[in-house]
């Protein structure tokens, strides 16, 4: 969002004061109003929405190493459970627009990497520790010192570059980008649609949804982002019931055979502490803690960074208001994804959808958060909305993070590059932490060659020094006799 559209929110909102909830979410002293909050959450809703489907397909399509498979019902339970009391949480204790829910990424690696070491309960007690373990840095202040240590342009370039990841996945998730098949003979990694050319009604539907969304947008609209994704709900509800469409991909936008379905809690506190160390080696063990630690720490400070500036919520310094409640709730929400076996819990980049939308507070939080518990009992009517319908959002929320771009000095290389680094490494590696790392440890290295080393924080030489771990992690298990 540019600069003259936030001073333009400001203006229109209501004078600080109102009621006590007003009050204390600051909403009018945000420059914010209760509307605002309340389209913000419903639109951060639906642009995450997808993790009560995926989570439960990702980790429940795997096996652990005594062949059992988690519930996929069960999975889901546990997902929207974490997902309302964490964001809710942030909300009232952090009060930053920012929703969290099982980390896309990581559970992956919980379910491909960790699960096929040790037994489930044991693989998610890894994740208890990983969680405590964040909550310990932040109350020693290292995790916030960490953040603060880094150079303003830097975050500003952290902010673009998650803009071009978040564009890049709502391309892909809907399918207007697409892997090649057999990219092995062919220097095109990526094509567009599913055959090199768009086909199908599910594209056209999100096609019209970003023509749509930069429409309204452009001629300023309020709810212009919510709009659009309930709009194209229903044109993908009637076109598929007047085609019935097989390609919509995880949801598919029908009405549902039944609107209630009863929540399963089996899983909540199904997890063993430090039942890993007998399933495999310490070094392991202690490696795949570290790996998890890294990933959640810098992909959430991309995050909880990306958000508050795009939401305009930074002081002078680029410094995030409650960072330290904000940064314990999120070590506090990876522990309890582990603890419900919903794998780590993280903040969620989606959010930017309801900043788009105009949310300021931690009130937006309080509508996610209760759709996402609703979704406990209503799971088959929220989770009708395609991916296609909700993807153009998160094109549109790249374009307004990307704008932040002018505020680098590029005549200036010894920050150009790192900025250029962490820009281009996120969406090209599909990762927020490899983004970071890669800024990190060109930004040390530059100011080291034209002799300014002494310049850099000595945080930023401790983080650079483990992110040159983080990427030779493969090696270093070689040396180590790790498998």
């Amino acid at each position: 969002m540019s600069e003259s559209q936030k001073v333009a929110d400001r203006s229109s909102a209501p004078p600080p004061g109102g009621n006590g909830v007003d009050r204390y979410f600051r909403i009018s002293e945000r420059g914010s109003t209760f509307a605002r909050e309340i389209r913000g959450g419903f639109a951060t809703f639906f642009t995450m929405a997808y993790i009560l489907v995926l989570n439960p397909i990702i980790l429940g399509s795997a096996k652990d190493k005594f062949g059992h498979q988690l519930d996929a019902v069960q999975l889901t339970t546990a997902t929207a459970l974490v997902a309302a009391v964490m964001t809710i949480i942030m909300g009232v204790g952090g009060n930053l627009p920012l929703a969290l829910a099982a980390g896309l990424g990581l559970n992956a690696v919980v379910a491909f990497q960790i699960a096929p070491l040790m037994a489930w309960d044991d693989a998610m007690g890894l994740i208890v520790l990983e969680g405590l373990l964040i909550c310990v840095l932040v109350v020693t202040g290292l995790r916030e010192a960490v953040m603060h240590a880094i150079p303003q342009p830097l975050k500003q370039a952290i902010s673009v570059g998650i803009g071009l990841f978040i564009a890049f996945i709502g391309f892909v998730d809907a399918g207007f980008v697409s892997r090649i098949p057999d990219a092995a003979n062919t220097t095109v990694p990526v094509q567009l649609g599913g055959t090199g050319q768009l086909t199908g009604w599910p594209i056209l539907v999100f096609c019209a949804g970003v023509l749509l969304t930069i429409a309204l947008l452009a001629r300023k609209v309020k709810g212009a982002i919510l709009i659009s994704i309930v709009t194209m709900t229903v044109v993908a509800m009637i076109i598929n019931s007047i085609a019935d469409i097989k390609a919509w991909g995880l949801t598919t936008p029908a009405w549902p055979d039944k609107l209630v379905d009863t929540p399963d809690f089996g899983l909540l506190g199904d997890f063993s502490l430090f039942g890993a160390f007998g399933e495999t080696t310490a070094i392991t063990v202690v490696l795949l803690i570290f790996t998890l630690v890294l990933s959640d720490f810098f992909d959430t400070m991309g995050t909880v960074v990306g958000v508050s500036a795009e939401a305009g919520l930074l002081d002078e310094e680029g410094k995030v208001p409650n960072l330290g409640r904000v940064l314990l709730i999120d070590g506090a929400a990876a522990a309890a994804g582990g603890a419900a076996s919903a794998s780590s819990a993280t903040s969620y980049i989606e959010s930017a959808a309801g900043v788009g939308e105009g949310a300021r507070t931690g009130f937006s939080n309080l509508i996610t958060g209760g759709l996402f518990a609703l979704a406990l009992f209503l799971t088959p009517l929220l989770t009708i909305v395609p991916l296609q319908a909700a993807a153009p959002a998160l094109v549109a929320v790249g374009f307004l993070m990307m704008t932040q771009v002018k505020h680098i000095d590029w005549d200036k290389y010894e920050i150009a590059i790192p900025a250029f680094l962490t820009i281009a490494v996120m969406p090209f590696t599909y990762s927020i932490t490899n983004g970071i790392g890669a800024g990190f440890v060109a930004f040390v290295l530059i100011k080291t060659v034209l002799g300014k080393a002494k310049e850099v924080h000595w945080l930023m030489w401790g983080t650079s020094t483990l992110f040159l771990v983080y990427f030779a992690i493969n090696p270093i298990e070689q040396i180590l006799g790790v498998k």
